[in-house]
């Protein structure tokens, strides 16, 4: 089965600090994929080389197969990304807010309509279409934010740190909404965060420490193949960083 997201070989750096060295990960279709590091691990960085925000000069991204540097429009066409600073016009309806989205993937009015009030229904906001986007919550707005990401029916889906600012109700909403999205609608998932407590023993997790995949595999696995009690415990093992850093 081809990988919904595979990087080989990544680097990346401004001027001389290297931000990335020799990157290499997969995200498996309908499978949801931590990236684990503290600020300035290098995510941020990886998002935008995988979303062609950065030109990628040493390494290879694939989305279903297609290259983002050879086929950008094939490979960004599969994606769908939710960035760390919101993005929502806060004037704007969230009808509005989809429709804009919508128009720059070439949908027409009529079916971006009927995506839109379909998709802010999944994100259980199908009665607040009209609402302005500035009467929602965090959690809100990064559902909204989600719901617009999945508006072209990509079937990867990336996160940067999107529980940041939120309390932790609203955080354990947020993941539980889009781990239902991996389960009902075989989305891939690549989901960055510093935080352990939104890691399940079952999530596929990358360690990136220093623009360095340190380790890779299931939680439950670096658990124990590090002799460890948890996820934090072993990312300190494996950092040589206090578990302390890896709370909200």
């Amino acid at each position: 089965m081809t990988d919904a997201l595979s990087i080989r070989g990544l680097s990346h750096s401004y001027g001389q600090r290297k931000a990335l060295d020799d990157v290499s990960l997969t995200v498996a279709p309908g499978s949801f994929t931590v990236l684990l590091g503290l600020n300035g691990a290098g995510k941020s960085t990886l998002f935008s080389l995988v979303t062609r925000l950065y030109a990628a000069r040493n390494g290879e991204i694939d989305i279903f197969g297609a290259n983002v540097m050879r086929e950008p429009g094939a490979a960004l066409r599969r994606l769908g990304v939710v960035f760390q600073a919101r993005t929502l016009d806060l004037e704007l309806s969230l009808m509005q807010n989809l429709l804009y989205h919508a128009a720059l993937h070439g949908i027409g009015p009529l079916e971006a309509r009927r995506l839109g009030l379909e998709a802010l229904a999944r994100a259980g906001l199908g009665e607040r279409a009209n609402d302005k986007a500035r009467a929602l919550s965090g959690g809100q707005m990064r559902r909204v934010e989600i719901a617009r990401a999945l508006l072209h029916a990509p079937k990867l889906l990336l996160l940067d740190e999107p529980t940041v600012g939120l309390d932790i109700k609203a955080r354990a909403d947020l993941l539980a909404h889009v781990r239902g999205l991996v389960r009902d609608e075989g989305l891939g998932v690549l989901w960055t965060t510093h935080l352990i407590d939104e890691i399940s023993d079952d999530d596929q997790v990358v360690i990136l420490h220093h623009g360095k995949v340190l380790a890779m595999g299931r939680a439950a696995d670096i658990v124990t193949q590090n002799g460890a009690v948890d996820i934090g415990a072993a990312f300190s093992k494996i950092t040589g960083v206090g578990g302390e850093k890896l709370s909200a």
